[in-house]
C-alpha cells in the first residue's frame, strides 16, 4: 500500500499576502474557499509536485514562521535564480555531500529548503 503526503499546513498571519507570495514563487492556486466565517481554505501546489500546502484562516494552531519544508528540485542554482527573479531573497547555493541546497523564507518566516540530489532511492 502506498502512503503519499498530500497536504501540509503552513501557518501564516495574512492569507492574501501569503497566497500572493507563493503564486509569485510559482505555486498554482488550486483552491480558495471560505467554508464559513472562521475557516478559509487556500490550497497551493508547487510546480510538478504531487503534494500541496494549505494556508488560511482556521487551518492550524501552529505559530506562523515555525513550519519547515524541504522540496526536491532538479537544479538548485536554477531554483535560486527563479526565486531571485521573483524578488524573493534566497541563500547562496550550499553544496553538501548529500545534495545541493538553497534556502528561503516566506513573509511569515516559514522556512523552505530546496535540495537538488543526483539520484533518489525511490525514484
Amino acid at each position: 500500500m502506498d502512503w503519499k503526503i498530500e497536504l501540509i499546513p503552513v501557518p501564516v498571519t495574512d492569507v492574501d499576502r501569503a497566497k500572493a507570495f507563493y503564486q509569485k514563487v510559482g505555486f498554482n492556486a488550486d483552491h480558495d474557499h471560505r467554508v464559513h466565517e472562521s475557516l478559509r481554505f487556500v490550497q497551493l501546489t508547487p510546480p510538478g509536485s504531487a503534494c500541496s500546502i494549505v494556508i488560511g484562516d482556521g487551518i492550524t494552531d501552529k505559530t506562523p514562521g515555525t513550519q519547515e519544508i524541504q522540496v526536491v528540485v532538479a537544479d538548485a542554482a536554477a531554483a535560486r535564480r527563479q526565486l531571485l527573479d521573483a524578488g524573493v531573497e534566497a541563500s547562496e547555493v550550499d553544496p553538501q555531500p548529500w545534495g545541493t541546497f538553497v534556502y528561503f523564507r516566506d513573509p511569515d518566516g516559514n522556512s523552505w529548503s530546496l535540495q537538488a540530489i543526483e539520484s533518489r532511492p525511490n525514484g
